[in-house]
């Protein structure tokens, strides 16, 4: 390869690295054989169906742009192919403004007729990446039914609550009665499974679990006991005569208990109106894999196993999971109320978290506070809507935003749901539903939008745009512009199996022909296509760039719109477009980059002249034609002297009478008109003229200085001047004088108290070694050499001591 083609790849390479491309556009990656594929590649993506819109080289997946790009390379509006997702509302009847009365209420609605949620109905048609979005309006009815189903644990252990929870409905139904005029209540009861080790499987265990003295029924594991009524001594009657029964392990069967509650909507009574489940208990619960303790493998199947109002397959079916309680009572509208004792708070606060509009309340000892738990947890469900959808179809996503009570505004994770409202309060949401591709084929999918706890709910009819209008209609089977060998839709050839080309012309068996590769070399050259696209049936199609801005294009694909001359580093400078690497400027430029400004207007001085009538303007830039001026207009001129210095002695001479010119000043110095102020704050200011003032200030001989100010006005020049000179005053010699023999005299009074002070404590240290040693010294306690005692002592030497 030539050095200097390698010297440009390699250069080029490096620009490439420093200054990437932006991504390419989805419509462009898609490489759209047809319409209906380009319109699913995204929203922006757009089919031109003009047939001449196509230019030499140009591949047939270029018809695929965003719909900008197509009109700038000059498709027709109109030839466009760009279908738009739409929305209808089927159904819309509005939210039941329901009042609560009190009496006898007449002509009451039925609970299928009071609707809380709007609209119910639309049907949506979804274009690839292009969301639809509606308003979902909510308004909690006032007086709306309530249906509740007390479940109790009749475990040993809750003998006590039994005998409070006895006189339950009438009470509750009175409490009741002040939210709603329709109100049902309910009870059933669980305690476990009827198998080792849960329970004691003996005899006379299996009649009485209880020990001692204790009456015990024998072990369920759940009993319907009273279907859902609005007869509240019924209620009284038959929760009177149950009897407590008991277990062996802590953790009950409740879960077992709550699934048939949810499934068994027939036996219980359920109403499509507010459902309510208490669930009161003082122990935990087991869940799924716990049967097997029990020999139980086979997993809870979610279904309905009520005889005589009684459980009977809680021996063979293991406990439910969470998961599954939850998505039952999901699909059953259900709100779950846990009555437990303090002990277990903890873990049903955890377990709360979990199911999906569920309450915990604290249950005490005896269960005497079940009616204001209940109440309390009732008001705290129906104080927080949270919707929720069925499940989507593969590549549709969903994305809510709620406008809740006091203007308060959620989106994301929190758009589903609204708090803090009360019964009558409305709240809206803005959902948005948007498709990716075409999911399913393009067959119409249904999903379900409902609040939580709630059995209304929207219907929503997907429909996906798949295919463009203009694949419907004009379309001609075996055309004669496609060679009889291909379908004309929507402005190209749609070739049958088998077939290439633009117009189908070619076989794709006798593609790869040396005839049909000469046809795409450029001048006999050996590269086919210009190495910049592939030879398809005998011409070229160019190959696309990753920047959708920068193409291929030519017979030949010699040419392109990206390898013209950049000007700061911009192509073509940013003022003009490439076409087949060179530039065609924009009006009032030229140059190969495009970078030469045809404007004069930056070279305009401030007295209106080009560059100050020193310069040509060249590309918008003055080039000075004296070389001692300088600047963006050749305004400056650092080497010449300054106006101040070359007007000082003319000024001086005619203002003060002194100076070098003072003899020749009516000569040489009466080209400028002279005015005087009395100080520098009359002097002109650059804001008060329409012409530049210089400022001076100068000194003369005596260092005297003199301000003025100098200025062209049209033709004349004016000089403005202060008429006094700012002298130097000279020097008052006495206070000189004084301070100097001020200064002497405090040096030696201060050198004589330095010296004072050093003597007087060399004394001191002088004094205390002194008195040191002094008081170190001691007398010697050994003979002098020269001392003699006075006495004499003679020893007989004859005596020995005897007397």
């Amino acid at each position: 390869m030539d050095l200097k083609v390698i010297l440009i790849s390699l250069l080029l390479g490096v620009f490439c690295y420093c200054n990437p491309q932006k991504e390419g556009n989805e419509c462009i990656s898609a490489n759209a054989k047809h319409c209906g594929e380009c319109i699913q590649a995204g929203a922006k993506c757009g089919w031109c169906e003009q047939e001449n819109f196509l230019k030499q080289g140009e591949a047939l997946s270029t018809r695929c742009d965003e719909v900008e790009s197509l009109k700038d390379r000059g498709c027709n509006d109109s030839q466009i192919q760009n279908p738009t997702g739409k929305k209808w509302i089927i159904t819309n009847k509005r939210v039941t403004n329901r009042k609560k009365v009190t009496g006898v209420e007449t002509n009451k609605p039925k609970p299928e007729e009071i609707t809380q949620i709007q609209p119910q109905k639309l049907r949506l048609n979804l274009r690839s990446g292009q969301p639809q979005s509606f308003d979902l309006k909510f308004k909690r009815a006032e007086d709306y039914p309530i249906d509740l189903y007390y479940l109790m644990d009749l475990s040993y252990s809750m003998k006590d609550d039994l005998e409070n929870v006895k006189n339950l409905g009438t009470s509750l139904m009175l409490e009741m009665k002040k939210i709603t005029s329709d109100f049902h209540i309910g009870f059933g009861s669980f305690v476990e499974k009827t198998v080792m080790p849960y329970i004691s499987t003996t005899p006379s265990k299996l009649l009485n679990p209880c020990t001692g003295d204790q009456n015990c029924t024998s072990p369920f594991s759940y009993k319907n006991v009273l279907s859902l009524t609005s007869d509240g001594n019924m209620f009284n009657s038959l929760v009177g005569k149950q009897q407590i029964s008991g277990n062996l392990d802590s953790p009950e069967g409740g879960f077992d208990a709550i699934m048939q509650v949810a499934v068994c909507g027939k036996e219980i009574g359920w109403r499509n109106v507010t459902r309510l489940l208490v669930f009161s208990t003082d122990a935990g619960f087991h869940f799924a894999g716990d049967g097997k303790l029990g020999g139980i493998v086979l997993p809870n199947d979610g279904k309905c196993h009520l005889e005589d109002n009684v459980y009977t397959m809680s021996h063979y079916y293991d406990y439910p999971s969470i998961a599954h309680l939850v998505q039952k009572l999901s699909d059953n509208n259900i709100q779950t109320i846990f009555a437990v004792t303090e002990e277990f708070q903890p873990v049903y606060q955890e377990l709360k978290n979990l199911i999906p509009k569920s309450a915990v309340g604290t249950l005490s000892a005896n269960s005497s506070n079940v009616i204001n738990l209940i109440i309390d947890a009732y008001n705290s469900l129906s104080s927080e809507v949270i919707l929720d959808n069925s499940k989507l179809p593969e590549g549709v996503e969903i994305e809510y935003k709620s406008q809740c009570k006091n203007g308060v505004v959620n989106d994301k994770d929190d758009g589903r749901k609204c708090s803090n409202i009360s019964i009558g309060d409305e709240v809206n949401f803005n959902i948005t539903v948007t498709s990716k591709g075409c999911p399913n084929e393009g067959k119409s999918e249904t999903i379900k939008i409902k609040p939580l706890g709630f059995t209304e709910e929207v219907e929503i009819i997907l429909n996906f745009i798949c295919d463009c209008q203009c694949q419907n209609n004009d379309v001609v089977k075996k055309s004669e512009k496609c060679s009889l060998n291909g379908t004309f839709e929507c402005g190209a050839c749609r070739c049958f199996e088998g077939r290439v080309g633009r117009n189908c012309e070619c076989s794709s068996n006798d593609m790869a022909t040396d005839d049909m590769d000469q046809t795409c070399r450029k001048d006999n050259s050996t590269d086919i296509c210009s190495n910049n696209g592939e030879c398809v049936c005998g011409t070229c199609e160019c190959k696309k760039r990753p920047n959708p801005e920068e193409r291929y294009s030519g017979q030949f694909c010699e040419c392109d719109n990206f390898n013209c001359d950049r000007s700061e580093n911009k192509l073509c400078g940013g003022n003009g477009r490439c076409v087949c690497r060179e530039c065609i400027c924009d009006p009032m430029w030229s140059g190969r980059a495009c970078d030469c400004s045809l404007d004069n207007s930056t070279c305009l001085a401030t007295n209106k002249q080009i560059c100050n009538g020193r310069g040509r303007c060249e590309c918008g830039v003055c080039k000075c034609t004296d070389p001692k001026f300088q600047g963006p207009t050749c305004e400056t001129c650092p080497t010449c002297p300054g106006v101040c210095a070359e007007h000082k002695l003319c000024v001086q001479c005619r203002a003060f009478g002194t100076g070098e010119k003072m003899k020749t000043c009516k000569e040489e110095c009466s080209y400028f008109n002279l005015i005087t102020v009395k100080d520098r704050n009359k002097l002109p200011q650059p804001n008060d003229y329409p012409y530049p003032v210089m400022h001076c200030k100068e000194r003369d001989a005596n260092d005297c200085w003199f301000y003025y100010t100098y200025a062209v006005n049209d033709t004349e020049r004016e000089v403005h001047v202060v008429d006094k000179l700012d002298c130097p005053s000279g020097p008052d010699i006495i206070p000189i004088v004084a301070g100097v023999v001020a200064g002497i005299v405090l040096i030696g009074l201060a050198l004589l108290l330095i010296w004072k002070l050093l003597m007087i404590i060399h004394d001191r240290r002088e004094f205390a070694k002194f008195e040191k040693e002094k008081m170190n010294a001691k007398w010697d306690t050994g003979e002098n050499p020269i001392y003699k005692s006075a006495v004499t002592t003679v020893v007989n030497p004859k005596y020995e001591g005897k007397c």
